[in-house]
């Protein structure tokens, strides 16, 4: 996944990086996606996951990407069991701490039918960084002492030439394409993330291609009024989609929590059942709804207004 750097650089230089309305559909911006694209995608574990976008990926029928995260959840079990990805990069696999490793990672990648890459997590930030950087590699002490590194031949060690200290080396990542969700953006592109950015600045500069969905799309004046809140600016965006709860199940800081009872439900599904488990929640979830919105309908109303008020609220149901 590390590029011709001369290539990347040319590539970026041709890029139109004008002040133009970037606003596309789902359909329209998952078609951007080849099959075997590598793909970043933005967020941590249950935060700012931007599960639309992955959602529209698996019904769009996309196959074999390599897909890169910092911590991966239950978009991980969707795009191993859908076929989307085979290759999984990321620091921890888990639907969270409270239901254990993903039963559905142990199932895909025991039975060889696809690959769980597993860095440390400042290594995966390090790669994102060298990617942003337009380096080739950064330097850093995590995974030594470790058997990760063996299962690594990526790394490399190396005395430092001021030092004499052993280093690791590890390669940068520069994806093909983000997934970021993100509270707020213009038209334009240039989007608002509050709470922790996660490792999603560095993914916006490293990749080649960026689309972000958006809870909503504002004027490029309320968006100018705050501009300390910009993270991601317009000349590194390709499309942008807004989507109500574009993260549901999963949490968007300020907006809603975790859909826990759903969360907990999908938990004991795949406890019950791994192959059938998930084979039985695409079908209702992923290729049954016509639309988001029935997708959000199926996730319900109820569980909906629970998760937005505790996220903007300062008392539990």
């Amino acid at each position: 996944m590390t590029p011709d750097y001369a290539e990347l650089c040319r590539r970026t230089r041709e890029r139109d990086r004008g002040l133009r309305e970037k606003v596309m559909s789902l359909e329209e911006a998952a078609a951007i996606v080849p099959d075997d694209a590598s793909v970043g995608i933005g967020g941590s574990t249950l935060s700012r996951t931007p599960m639309a976008m992955i959602w529209a990926l698996i019904r769009a029928g996309c196959k074999n990407l390599v897909c890169v995260r910092s911590i991966t959840s239950s978009e991980g079990e969707l795009l191993f069991a859908s076929g989307t990805s085979r290759h999984l990069l990321t620091s921890w696999f888990s639907l969270g701490i409270v239901w254990g490793v993903s039963r559905i990672m142990r199932l895909y990648t025991e039975t060889g039918r696809a690959r769980f890459e597993e860095w440390s997590h400042l290594a995966m930030g390090l790669r994102f960084r060298a990617g942003a950087m337009g380096v080739s590699f950064l330097p850093m002490r995590s995974m030594m002492g470790s058997g990760v590194i063996g299962q690594l031949p990526d790394t490399k060690l190396i005395n430092c030439p001021f030092t004499g200290d052993k280093l690791v080396l590890v390669p940068a990542l520069n994806p093909d394409f983000a997934l970021i969700h993100v509270q707020r953006c213009d038209p334009y592109g240039n989007a608002q993330i509050d709470g922790l950015p996660f490792m999603d600045i560095d993914l916006a500069m490293a990749a080649n291609r960026v689309i972000l969905t958006t809870e909503r799309i504002v004027s490029n004046d309320q968006i100018r009024r705050q501009p300390d809140q910009t993270k991601v600016p317009f000349m590194a965006v390709d499309a942008v989609v807004e989507v109500p709860f574009g993260s549901a199940p999963h949490e968007c800081y300020g907006l809603y929590e975790p859909l826990f009872d759903h969360l907990d439900a999908y938990a004991a599904q795949i406890r019950q059942d791994p192959e059938e488990g998930i084979r039985a929640y695409l079908q209702r979830y992923v290729y049954g709804p016509k639309s988001w919105t029935e997708y959000l309908d199926r996730l319900g109303l109820a569980e909906l207004l629970a998760a937005r008020r505790r996220g903007t609220g300062i008392y539990d149901d």
